[in-house]
């Protein structure tokens, strides 16, 4: 399919065909987070099951012609409730792979038990231990990290295997072996650590000195490799991305296009590129989306997508990105809501989230694998 395809040429625009599509079940959130980006989330605006037969007219043929995917994104999905979710899953065929993105406070064994049935891939959002998250709290400003862990305890009581995703907002030295031990003692398989960004409603700044955030990812390795238990999202991407130079294989991991990452709003609205940019408008921009699944297919709207103007702005900021960064073979470059939301607009080129989560994440690695290089005999 179109967005798996592989050119040494580089990127030529934007694929025909997602490897996924991100649905917002309902905007809002349970938990008031003080580092969340929605803009939306104290308001219960649901998706219409509509929208999902909408969606699933485009996704089902794609799925029976490989591996396709719908993670399911709020605010907080299971605010939606089960039966509404249960609605917005059925038009789709059993062949797509339903993923959710939780805070997993309302994770009990009901949940579990819908999960099971519907197969459904559970990712949890969970900073670390009790004190790394008090930034995570209920509407009511109380500490929600004892119903979170409840919520995962019901997990793995029924068995069923998760992910997990960590903000990190202070990269100082111990935080990320604290880190690591944390999660291999939760019991998750798979890990993604996201340094703070400054994106949508959150201002917050998320400059850190360059030598402090290089440490944090070198001892973020350093803590995986004594026990690499689970599947370290950014570390393991790093560490691909350097046997490809090694062996000459780099220009390979780079999409011929680039994945358009459909956001389908709960309105059924459809933003392109940056999830983080669902549910905004600016006076120059509009609203960011491209189409509407209510009145066109989303196969329509994607072969469209490119001539959204900022999106044509953005294609010109990834090739000033080529030209002229050396590291853009590894992130191919960036995201299209960390240039909007900490620069302004979509064609200019290094942010703090690339230099934060993309160039010293890389220079972490190279530098623990320096220090640890095994001497010649």
């Amino acid at each position: 399919m179109a967005a798996r395809e592989r050119s040494v040429g580089g990127m030529r625009g934007i694929a025909a065909v997602p490897s996924y599509v991100v649905m917002q079940p309902t905007t809002l959130c349970n938990l008031d987070c003080a580092y969340c980006y929605l803009p939306l989330r104290a308001v219960d605006r649901r998706m219409p099951v509509a929208v999902a037969e909408a969606v699933a007219a485009s996704v089902n043929p794609w799925a029976a012609a490989g591996r396709f995917s719908v993670v399911w994104h709020g605010g907080e999905p299971l605010a939606a409730g089960r039966e509404h979710l249960a609605a917005l899953l059925a038009p789709f065929h059993p062949g797509v792979e339903h993923h959710v993105q939780t805070n997993a406070t309302l994770v009990d064994d009901a949940w579990c038990e819908f999960f099971a049935t519907h197969r459904m891939r559970v990712s949890v959002s969970v900073d670390g231990p009790r004190r790394r998250n008090d930034e995570r709290v209920t509407r009511a400003g109380r500490p929600a990290y004892d119903r979170i862990v409840r919520g995962v305890a019901a997990l793995r009581r029924h068995g069923l295997p998760f992910s997990a995703l960590a903000v990190v907002n202070d990269p100082t030295p111990g935080r990320a072996t604290e880190l690591y031990d944390y999660f291999l003692g939760l019991g998750c398989d798979v890990l993604g650590v996201n340094i703070e960004e400054t994106e949508g409603v959150n201002t917050r700044g998320n400059a850190h000195e360059a030598a402090a955030v290089r440490a944090f990812w070198a001892e973020l390795v350093a803590a995986w490799r004594r026990a690499p238990r689970i599947h370290l999202r950014e570390v393991e991407w790093s560490l691909r991305y350097v046997g490809a130079v090694l062996d000459g294989t780099a220009d390979d991991l780079l999409p011929r296009r680039l994945d358009p990452i459909p956001t389908v709003g709960h309105d059924g609205s459809v933003t392109v590129l940056s999830p983080e940019l669902a549910g905004f408008t600016d006076p120059q921009y509009g609203d960011f989306s491209s189409g509407n699944v209510l009145t066109t297919p989303l196969a329509e709207i994607l072969a469209g997508a490119a001539g959204t103007p900022w999106v044509g702005e953005f294609l010109a900021g990834v090739e000033a990105c080529r030209a002229s960064c050396p590291y853009f073979g590894f992130c191919g470059g960036g995201h299209a809501a960390n240039r909007y939301f900490e620069l302004g607009r979509f064609d200019s080129t290094e942010t703090d989230h690339c230099r934060n989560s993309k160039i010293r994440l890389l220079e972490g690695v190279l530098d623990h694998a320096r220090d640890h290089r095994t001497p010649a005999v």
